[in-house]
């Protein structure tokens, strides 16, 4: 069986792949929180500017905290561990806006990981 194809493929889908990741930057980001924590967890969310270094911020959330509260959380966390390369906001009570400061580039967001259970996060990029 000859392998190339398959090589072909797979070069090519890593490329798209490379090519999505550009295009998902912008200079806002929503983060939009539903549902209360059932259980304490982690949420950890990962900023990677299109030029310079990913950043990784890992929040931890307390069973029992609303939405609010947990966007509250996550408000406080970004803020304390990515410095002042970004502004950090909270919007409508349950929505957590970020912002590039002037002199950055746009940048992506991914939620890496949450393991609190009934937190549901929506990115929408602005």
């Amino acid at each position: 069986m000859n392998k190339q194809p398959w090589l072909l493929l797979f070069a090519m889908a890593l490329i798209i792949a490379a090519q999505l990741a550009a295009a998902s930057t912008s200079n806002k980001w929503r983060l939009q929180f539903s549902g209360g924590a059932n259980s304490d967890g982690t949420i950890v969310i990962r900023l990677s500017p299109k030029e310079g270094e990913a950043l990784e911020a890992a929040v931890d959330i307390e069973d029992g905290r609303s939405e609010n509260g947990v966007a509250k959380d996550v408000v406080s966390g970004l803020k304390e561990q990515v410095g002042d390369r970004f502004h950090v906001e909270r919007d409508d009570g349950e929505d957590v806006l970020i912002k590039k400061r002037r002199g950055n580039s746009n940048f992506g967001v991914e939620v890496i990981s949450n393991t609190v259970k009934g937190v549901r996060i929506n990115l929408d990029r602005e």
